[in-house]
C-alpha cells in the first residue's frame, strides 16, 4: 500500500490515488461499502440507485453477461443461461458453466459480479483496486482461496478475506461509539447469526473499546434462505397438485417461476400472516393461500438446525444465552419472524434492530479496510489524524473454524486411514502445532501427507486442502523414521506448513499442491476469459 493512497469522501477522485473499500459477495445479494471521512460505513448504491446488488447472472449472447438483471429478462432465458447462488459452489472444482465455448468456473462467475459492484462504485468513488472481501466463517480454505481468485479475476487487489461475523461485529461496535478509544472498556460478549441467502454461521465475540475477539463459531455452508424458498415452494406445489393440476416443479420453466414467486411469497409472510402465490399454470392462472403459520411448520426442521447451532456455539464457548449482552442478525433471512421468536426464547431477550441485516456486513469490511489503511497512512492523511488514530487503536483475533489434521495410515494395515487433528476448531489464532510422525516404510525417497480440514476421524468425511510432499530423503532410512510436521495458521488465517527429516536433522525440500488451487498461469487465464465479457 502506498503513502499517498488515504481513505476518501465520495467526491470524484481525479488523482492517481485509489480506494479501498470492503465487498460482501453474497448468495443472494452484495454491496460495495467505504468509510467515509467523516468515519461512517457508506454503502454505494448500484447504477440502478440500490444498495443492494442481486448475485445472479444472465449469460447473453457475444460474451454479455448481466449481473442483478430484470426479471423479465430471467423468466424468459433459458435454464442454462441463469447462474444463481454460486457462491455455494466456491471452492467445488467439479462445478462449471458452459457459455459459449467457454468453461466459467465458480470464481469466474463470482470475478463478473466483483466487475458490476466495481464498475457501479468507481464513478462515485474514483478508482477502486484494492478491497476487502467477506466469507462466511465456516468457509473452508478452498472457498477461501477461490474468493480471493475472484478478487484478482475481477482486478482488484484482495489485501484481506474477512469473516462475516466479524465484519458485522465491526459494525456494531463501531456504531455505538464503543470501539476505537472510548472510555469504557468493559468486555462485552454478543451472539451474531447470519442466516443469509444461501449460508449459515453462529459466532460468539467478546469486544472492548480496542480488540475484538472470537471466542467460537460454527456454521453450516449449505444452509440458507433459498431452502426455506424451497419449502414454500413444495407447499406451493403440493397445493397446486392437491386441487388436480400438474406439479409445477415439473419442468425447469414452470419451477423458476414458481421458486420466484415463492421467494417473494415468503417475504411478505414476514410482514403478513396470510398472502397468496398467483401462478400461471396449467394454461390457467392459479392462486394458492400460503400461511405463517403453514410455512412455519413446512421449515421447522430448518429453523432447528440453526437453534442446534447456537446451542452448540454457546456450550462450545462456556456461557448460557442469558449471559449475553445483545444478539446481532445478519442476513436478509433473519427478517423471518421465527428466527427473532427463537432467539429470543434462547436468550431471554429480543434481538437487537441497531443494524441492518443487509448493510451490516460490508459496512464492517470497510471499517476492517480502512483499520489496514490507517496502520499504512502517514501524517496527512485525508480522513483526518484523529479517525487515522481511532482506527490504528483497534484489533481483531479469531479462531479457526474448521479442525485442521493429516491423514495417517497404519503399519501394518496401510489401507486403514483415518484423520489426525493437530489443530482443533476454535483454536485461538496465530497457532501453530508441531507433531512428529512416523515413516512406514523402509528406504522412502519421498513422503505424501494429505492435509485435511474436519472434525472426524474418517478421511472422507473431510475436505482435502492440499497435498504435501517431502522429497529429497536420504538413502536408507528406516521403518519408523521420525519425521516432524510443523502446521499452523498466521494472523490473517493462511495454513502454512513445513516438514523435516529427524534421523540426519536435515530439512527436507517441501513441494505443496493445493487441492483445486489455481496458478499463476490459470489465473491469468481466467482474467482474459472475464475480460472478454461485457458485464452490465
Amino acid at each position: 500500500m502506498s503513502d499517498d493512497s488515504a481513505v476518501t469522501g465520495f467526491r470524484q477522485d481525479t488523482s492517481d490515488s485509489d480506494h479501498i473499500v470492503g465487498i460482501d459477495l453474497g448468495t443472494s445479494y452484495s454491496s460495495l461499502a467505504v468509510l467515509d471521512e467523516e468515519g461512517h460505513p457508506r454503502v454505494i448504491d448500484n447504477s440502478g440507485g440500490s444498495p443492494l446488488t442481486a448475485s445472479v447472472v444472465l449469460l447473453a449472447e457475444g460474451g454479455r453477461a448481466f449481473v442483478d438483471p430484470e426479471m423479465e429478462l430471467l423468466a424468459d432465458a433459458q435454464p442454462e443461461q441463469r447462474i444463481l447462488g454460486i457462491k455455494r459452489e466456491m471452492g467445488n472444482p467439479r462445478y462449471a458453466v458452459r457459455h459459449e465455448n467457454r468453461r466459467l468456473t465458480p470464481e469466474l462467475v463470482s470475478s463478473l459480479i466483483l466487475k458490476r459492484l466495481r464498475q457501479d462504485a468507481e464513478p462515485q468513488l474514483g478508482p477502486i483496486r484494492r478491497a476487502v472481501i467477506t466469507v462466511p466463517y465456516y468457509f473452508n480454505e478452498p472457498r477461501r482461496r477461490a474468493t480471493r481468485n475472484a478478487g484478482q479475476i475481477a482486478g482488484l487487489d484482495v489485501v484481506d478475506i474477512l469473516n462475516e461475523p466479524t465484519a458485522a461485529t465491526l459494525t456494531y461496535a463501531w456504531a455505538g461509539g464503543a470501539l476505537g478509544g472510548s472510555g469504557d472498556d468493559r468486555p462485552r460478549q454478543i451472539l451474531v447469526y447470519d442466516l443469509g441467502g444461501g449460508t449459515f454461521d453462529v459466532t460468539l465475540v467478546e469486544f472492548t473499546a480496542t480488540h475484538l475477539r472470537v471466542k467460537a463459531t460454527d456454521g453450516d455452508t449449505m444452509l440458507g434462505g433459498i431452502d426455506w424458498t424451497s419449502r414454500l415452494a413444495d407447499l406451493v406445489a403440493e397445493e397446486v397438485i392437491r386441487h388436480g393440476g400438474t406439479d409445477p416443479r415439473a419442468t425447469p420453466a414452470s419451477h423458476f417461476l414458481l421458486t420466484q414467486k415463492s421467494e417473494q411469497a415468503k417475504r411478505d409472510l414476514s410482514d403478513r400472516l396470510v398472502t397468496s402465490v398467483s401462478l400461471p399454470h396449467d394454461g390457467r392462472g392459479i392462486e394458492i393461500d400460503v400461511t405463517r403459520t403453514g410455512f412455519e411448520r413446512q421449515s421447522a426442521d430448518l429453523l432447528q438446525r440453526t437453534r442446534d447451532t447456537t446451542e452448540l456455539v454457546l456450550a462450545q464457548a462456556g456461557i448460557d444465552g442469558t449471559d449475553l449482552d445483545d444478539i446481532v442478525l445478519i442476513g436478509g433471512s433473519t427478517a423471518m419472524p421465527g428466527v427473532r421468536v427463537m432467539l429470543e426464547s434462547l436468550s431471554g431477550q429480543p434481538p437487537s434492530t441497531v443494524l441492518d441485516p443487509q448493510r451490516a456486513v460490508a459496512q464492517g469490511a470497510a471499517i476492517h479496510a480502512a483499520i489496514l489503511e490507517a496502520r499504512q497512512v502517514g501524517a496527512g492523511g485525508q480522513i483526518g489524524q484523529a479517525l487515522i488514530q481511532r482506527l490504528r487503536s483497534i484489533t481483531t483475533s479469531n479462531v479457526n473454524s474448521h479442525s485442521l489434521g493429516v491423514e495417517v495410515t497404519n503399519r501394518n494395515d496401510l489401507d486403514r486411514r483415518w484423520n489426525h487433528v493437530m489443530i482443533p476448531r476454535n483454536t485461538p489464532i496465530p497457532c501453530t502445532a508441531t507433531q512428529r510422525f512416523v515413516t512406514n516404510t523402509g528406504n522412502p525417497r519421498s513422503i505424501h501427507i494429505r492435509l485435511l480440514e474436519g472434525e472426524v476421524s474418517d478421511v472422507d468425511a473431510c475436505t482435502v486442502i492440499g497435498d504435501f510432499r517431502v522429497v529429497d530423503l536420504p538413502e536408507g532410512l528406516a521403518v519408523g523414521s521420525p519425521i516432524e510436521i510443523e502446521y499452523g495458521y498466521d494472523r490473517s488465517g493462511h495454513i502454512h506448513v513445513a516438514a523435516r527429516e529427524l534421523v540426519t536433522n536435515t530439512a527436507a525440500s517441501i513441494v505443496v499442491h493445493w487441492s483445486s488451487g489455481v496458478d499463476e498461469l490459470a489465473l491469468a487465464g481466467f482474467t482474459r476469459l472475464a475480460g472478454e465479457y461485457d458485464v452490465d
